[in-house]
């Protein structure tokens, strides 16, 4: 064998021994995270290592409304990084679109596609113009589409488009694997909300029963012409079972976390509840969400719900506004809910923050290391913008 077929031969060992220990590395990470946001971003960012690719995102079929959405990204190029309604995954999308006709499937069809989000576009596309697109399948089911792009871009060899390929069958096992543990998660749940419940009967219930029969008894004996020293010693019961029926009440309420957003995702929840709030004020309201499907932990959820009834409290109380805008923006990184109204405003520096739930809201949004920016004047309306970071929740 000459030298140069020697070195040949020891380049290509060298090369697949990198390959074999990146698919390692991805299974290792998949195989260990059940949080899917860090095996997303920790994909997109071994694939870009295993073959010199810059840019990445992930997009995934929300399971209940078979809506796509972005569920993680790497490097965006400024176009798209800073206009997240370009990464909305309503909006027209021809990879997403092949894919869900079925004609993106199996490694030969790794198609190296023209970015139709980029299209037309002149700054900050950061040269991109292409990238491949890789189905995610759980069987037959459809996952979604993970794209893969470099402004330098080389013609993907066949070694590569199947490199590809496995570590997207990588990425369809952990999606499912963790679609699996969240309901496995909320069937806990389920289960937590209906001890809840048995334990209210159990205790409230009971409570109750015994401070009407201390009440009864006091009652029986006014009736009877008892003296009144006699009725104070079961009104005197009955009080005490009520204030600790109270405090069994506060904890059992606190510890259920009841929410109208059941069955429903935030976005779906958001737009019943602009609608009826609309229907039932007269004030024009409008709702519109940029990647709405994108599932959030539930308390991110239940405080952005909360945070909106109680802005369009204060609209409907304060503002005498003509119309309201609220919107949902959801990236990989984080949450945010904006709610707006053109009615009479108010000095934001000086208001009485209870008044206007003002610290409510902004405990919420601490509580999950967010914040709530309130900006408003006398005479220019009042924008609540509440942010959430999604990364470390």
């Amino acid at each position: 064998m000459s030298e140069s077929s020697k070195i040949g031969e020891s380049g290509d060992l060298r090369r697949l021994n990198h390959e074999l220990s990146v698919l390692n590395a991805i299974a290792r990470e998949l195989n260990r995270s059940v949080d899917l946001g860090e095996a997303l971003e920790f994909t997109l960012s071994q694939v870009a290592e295993l073959l010199g690719l810059r840019t990445g995102w992930i997009w995934l079929i929300e399971e209940t409304s078979s809506e796509p959405y972005l569920a993680a990204s790497r490097n965006l190029p400024p176009a798209l990084a800073n206009e997240p309604r370009r990464m909305d995954g309503s909006g027209y999308c021809y990879c997403l679109d092949t894919y869900k006709k079925g004609d993106l499937e199996g490694a030969a069809n790794v198609n190296v596609l023209t970015c139709s989000r980029l299209r037309g576009l002149v700054d900050g596309t950061g040269g991109l113009r292409y990238h491949a697109s890789i189905p995610l399948y759980a069987q037959d089911e459809k996952l979604g589409v993970m794209n893969v792009a470099s402004p330098d871009w080389r013609s993907l060899s066949p070694e590569d488009l199947q490199l590809l390929y496995t570590v997207g069958d990588l990425l369809s096992i952990a999606v499912e694997r963790a679609r699996l543990y969240a309901r496995s998660t909320r069937l806990g749940a389920v289960e937590e909300r209906n001890r809840l419940a048995r334990e209210i009967h159990d205790t409230l219930a009971q409570g109750l029963t015994a401070t009407t029969l201390q009440l009864e008894s006091a009652d029986a004996l006014l009736e009877a012409g008892s003296p009144p020293e006699r009725s104070r010693e079961p009104l005197r019961r009955a009080l005490s079972l009520t204030q600790s029926n109270l405090e069994e009440a506060r904890r059992s309420v606190l510890d259920l976390r009841a929410t109208p957003l059941e069955g429903r995702s935030l976005s779906g929840a958001l737009k019943v509840l602009v609608e009826r709030w609309e229907a039932e004020t007269g004030v024009g309201a409008r709702y519109a969400a940029v990647n709405g499907a994108r599932p959030l932990p539930p308390r991110v959820e239940v405080a952005l719900y909360r945070i909106c009834q109680e802005a369009l409290a204060n609209v409907a109380r304060h503002a005498g506004a003509g119309r309201v805008n609220v919107r949902l923006v959801a990236t990989p990184e984080q949450v945010r809910l904006v709610v707006e109204d053109d009615g009479r405003g108010f000095d934001a520096s000086g208001a009485p923050g209870e008044r206007h739930g003002l610290v409510g809201m902004n405990e919420r949004t601490r509580m999950l290391g967010g914040s709530l920016d309130v900006r408003s004047s006398p005479g220019t309306g009042t924008r609540v913008d509440a942010t959430v970071p999604l990364e470390k929740l």
